[in-house]
């Protein structure tokens, strides 16, 4: 059995979006959008004032899980919604009301996005998201092969 490979797209909420797709055809500056985009292998570069967290995605026997660092939030926080054939991670840090004068600023705030596309053979409808330890995790149980009887 081939494994599935997917990636993480980098994506501003426009649906048109000017795209820099590495390693594909498609030259920089022409339109792109969620459908007819394969994220195989691919991350898209757009210019968007939102952010991107740091996030893993990985395999187990029964699911695959998508893994997002995002410290100091709650969970009503996070948008989790599924656009096409991706998995959109989205929300928003506030910054603290507090005036400071930085030395040095490493912490993005504001609103973050992340979408993943979704591997063939997963159970979206028995999705689970859980948020512990600032880390989001959705968890997208595989599909269990179905047999088939023939009457004879």
């Amino acid at each position: 059995m081939a494994r599935e490979r997917f990636g993480i797209i980098r994506f501003c909420k426009e649906k048109d979006m000017s795209a820099l797709l590495i390693g594909s055809d498609i030259p920089a500056g022409q339109p792109a959008s969620f459908a007819g985009m394969r994220a195989i292998g691919w991350q898209v570069g757009v210019h968007s004032y939102a952010w991107t967290p740091p996030t893993d995605v990985y395999e187990t026997e029964a699911s695959f899980i998508i893994r997002v660092e995002v410290a100091g939030m709650r969970e009503s926080d996070f948008t989790i919604s599924v656009e096409d054939n991706f998995l959109v991670i989205g929300g928003v840090r506030a910054e603290s009301a507090e005036r400071r004068a930085y030395h040095q600023m490493e912490i993005r705030f504001g609103e973050f996005s992340a979408a993943v596309e979704l591997p063939l053979g997963v159970d979206v409808s028995k999705a689970e998201a859980e948020y512990e330890d600032g880390f989001l995790s959705v968890i997208l149980p595989k599909l269990k092969p179905a047999l088939i009887n023939i009457k004879g």
